[in-house]
């Protein structure tokens, strides 16, 4: 039989892991709804003239896509779905490790879900490609997760971030904070700069 002591510590875990949850608010639409995993939401900034919404970018005249913006605002853009690694979750979370798909058939036979790439030569900057994650961790395919954090004191305005902690609490990332690239005219997204906050509208 488990002793008592064992017994304690499984329900404080069990404790700790609801509080953390509750810890972790739902992130907000533009209408103020908690966004659900599933459904489309376009992503764009939240400050006009910086660039319109989210969409692929063909970065080489070759596969794969890249994520970038459109480079003005407008009704242009792809929609995006959220995935939560936490199984059974319904609400995207404040902090937790999401994946990011955009809702778009494309002439690239792979995943249109965001994956962290390679460095941009000229800024050795990260940039944001789409594809799955072939090189997997102890738990997962870390490559493939994104966070969506409040920014500070302001409701509803968000930044994405690459460090996916939760699918892999033992591992070391260089984490980083997803802004805007400009190359060629074309804005790529990408870590290791200027943070691009966000706001997320229902399609």
């Amino acid at each position: 039989m488990m002793s008592m002591k064992l017994i304690g510590s499984i329900w404080l875990v069990m404790a700790m892991a609801t509080v953390a949850q509750a810890d972790n608010a739902a992130v907000l639409d533009t209408t103020g709804q908690a966004l659900q995993s599933g459904v489309d939401y376009y992503i764009k900034p939240a400050i006009t003239d910086n660039g319109g919404r989210f969409t692929l970018i063909d970065r080489n005249n070759s596969c794969p896509l890249y994520v970038g913006q459109e480079n003005t605002s407008g009704p242009e853009g792809f929609p995006v779905i959220f995935a939560p690694f936490e199984e059974g979750e319904t609400v995207v979370r404040e902090g937790r490790d999401q994946k990011i798909t955009f809702s778009a058939s494309t002439t690239c036979v792979q995943s249109t879900t965001w994956k962290l790439g390679e460095k941009q030569a000229e800024t050795q900057r990260r940039l944001i490609v789409t594809g799955s994650d072939e090189v997997e961790s102890p738990r997962g395919a870390t490559s493939n997760y994104f966070k969506i954090n409040k920014q500070a004191d302001f409701d509803g305005i968000y930044y994405l971030q690459w460090c996916p902690t939760e699918v892999c609490p033992i591992c070391k990332f260089i984490c980083g904070n997803v802004g805007a690239l400009v190359e060629n005219d074309k804005r790529l997204l990408a870590l290791d700069g200027s943070v691009l906050p966000v706001v997320f509208e229902r399609a």
